[in-house]
C-alpha cells in the first residue's frame, strides 16, 4: 500500500509518498511560494532531485505539479496516481467537532474551512489542498484527515477552560485546544513500544521543541494538559512567539505603542520570543553560538526556555501524581543538548538525572540520555508526524 501524505500551509504544500509495507519514504518534497510565484523541490529515495520554479496561483496548480512530478518527471516514482491507495492530510485545527481521524467528504472539507477563524493561517489552506486533491485523484481514492488538536480532546474541562465569562466558551469557542498533537502522539507511542509497556501504564511529559514549541502531559496514553492554548501562541517562549504573557501586559503595550489588535497579534507572534528577547535571531542555533560568545540577551532567551520547560515538567508531574519518562523531540529537542541539559539540571528531587556524556553525543537520533541511577527515564525520540498520518490513513482505509 502506498500513501501520499500532505501537509498544507498558507503558501506551501509539503508531501511524502510512503510505502506502508516497509514504511520507507519513496519521495518527498515541497511546493512553495503558492500565490506568489512558485517553486517545487523534490527528492527520491534513490537520490534523484528536482528544483524548479513554477506558477502556483493556488493550491490546485501546486497539487497538479506534485502529481506531474511523481508520475511524469525525470524524478518520477510511480506511473500514475492509481498506484496511490489513499491520501492523508495533516489538519491543524479540528476544534471540538473532530476528535479522531476520519475520511474527508465534501461536508467534512466544508467544516474544516468553517473553522478557519480559529486557525486562519492553516485551515483554509488545508481545505484548498483537500479540494485540489479531489479534482485530480482517481475515483475512489479516499482522503483521510488527521487533526493536530484531536489528541488533546481527552483533556478534562478543568484543564482546557479559561476563567472568562462562560459565554466566551459557549458562543465564541474560546478554550485551550492544544497543538502538535500528532507529534506528541507519535513519540509517546514510540517510547511505549521501546520500553515494552502499554501506553496506559506510563506517565510521560513530551517536550516538542522547535521554532514552535509545546509540552504535553500524557497520562495513560492520553493528553491531559498541554502548554499551547487557544492558539499556538501560548506556553513556552518560541522562535518569534512570546509564549504565555499576562493579558494586561498585552493591552498595556498595545496602548503605549498605539497598536491595533491585528498589529498586536503580529507583535506577539512574529516579533517576540527568541528574536524579541535576544535581538539577534529566532533560531536557537544562532542563540547557542551567541551564548558561547557571552552575549547576555541571548543567554537570557535560552535561560527563559530552560526555566519554562523545567516548570512544565514539575507541574505536569504534579498533575499526573508521578512521572516515568520525559521525551525531547522536534528540531531543538532532538538536536540541542544544551537545552536538554538546562531543562533537566537540578531535578534530582523528581528523580531526573542526565547522563551528560550521552546527552552531548545525541543529535537527531533515538537514545536514552538519562543515567542508570535516574528514576525517571529521559529520551530523545525523533518525531515523524508524516509516518503517523500515513499509519492512521492506512488503518482507517483498511477498516472500510
Amino acid at each position: 500500500m502506498i500513501i501520499l501524505v500532505i501537509n498544507a500551509g498558507s503558501s506551501s504544500l509539503k508531501y511524502q509518498l510512503i510505502d506502508m509495507e516497509s514504511e520507507d519514504v519513496i519521495a518527498k518534497g515541497n511546493c512553495d511560494r503558492i500565490g506568489i510565484d512558485g517553486n517545487i523541490t523534490h527528492t527520491t529515495s534513490d537520490g534523484r532531485k528536482l528544483n524548479e520554479n513554477c506558477s502556483f496561483p493556488t493550491h490546485t496548480e501546486a497539487f497538479l505539479k506534485l502529481v506531474d512530478t511523481l508520475t511524469k518527471s525525470d524524478a518520477a516514482v510511480i506511473s500514475n496516481m492509481g498506484e496511490v491507495s489513499a491520501v492523508g492530510h495533516r489538519i491543524v485545527q479540528g476544534a471540538e467537532k473532530f476528535t479522531k481521524t476520519i475520511i474527508a467528504d465534501d461536508s467534512v472539507i466544508d467544516e474544516i474551512d468553517a473553522l478557519a477563524e480559529l486557525a486562519p493561517v492553516h485551515n483554509h489552506a488545508h481545505a484548498l489542498a483537500l479540494r485540489a486533491c479531489k479534482k485530480v485523484l482517481p475515483e475512489g481514492v479516499p482522503q483521510v484527515v488527521v487533526f493536530d488538536t484531536a489528541f488533546h480532546q481527552t483533556m478534562p474541562k478543568k484543564a482546557y477552560m479559561y476563567a472568562l465569562p462562560y459565554e466566551c466558551y459557549e458562543e465564541l469557542n474560546v478554550r485551550k485546544y492544544g497543538f502538535h498533537g500528532t507529534s506528541h502522539r507519535f513519540v509517546t507511542q514510540e517510547l511505549s513500544a521501546i520500553l515494552g509497556k502499554k501506553p496506559e501504564d506510563l506517565k510521560i511529559v513530551s517536550c516538542h521543541l522547535g521554532n514552535g514549541s509545546s509540552i504535553c502531559c500524557v497520562d495513560g496514553g492520553k493528553s491531559v494538559d498541554t502548554s499551547m492554548g487557544f492558539t499556538p501562541l501560548d506556553g513556552l517562549i518560541m522562535g518569534t512567539r512570546s509564549g504565555e504573557v499576562d493579558a494586561s501586559a498585552v493591552t498595556f503595550v498595545a496602548k503605549k505603542l498605539n497598536l491595533n489588535p491585528s498589529e498586536m497579534d503580529d507583535f506577539l507572534n512574529k516579533k517576540s520570543g527568541f528574536l524579541g528577547v535576544s535581538g539577534i535571531s529566532s533560531d536557537n542555533r544562532d542563540l547557542a553560538e551567541a551564548c558561547e560568545q557571552g552575549y547576555e540577551r541571548a543567554m537570557l532567551a535560552c535561560e527563559l526556555l530552560h526555566y519554562q520547560i523545567k516548570k512544565y515538567i514539575g507541574a505536569y508531574t504534579a498533575v499526573m501524581n508521578g512521572l516515568d519518562a520525559v521525551i525531547f523531540t522536534g528540531g531543538i529537542g532532538e538536536n540541542a543538548p544544551e537545552v536538554r541539559s538546562g531543562a533537566c539540571c537540578d531535578m534530582d528531587y523528581l528523580g531526573i538525572n542526565l547522563n551528560e556524556k550521552a546527552n552531548k553525543e545525541t543529535r537527531g537520533e533515538l537514545k536514552r540520555i538519562s543515567s542508570d541511577e535516574s528514576k525517571v527515564q529521559v529520551w530523545v525520540v525523533p518525531t515523524n508526524e508524516e509516518l503517523l498520518i500515513a499509519r492512521d490513513t492506512r488503518d482507517l482505509v483498511l477498516k472500510k
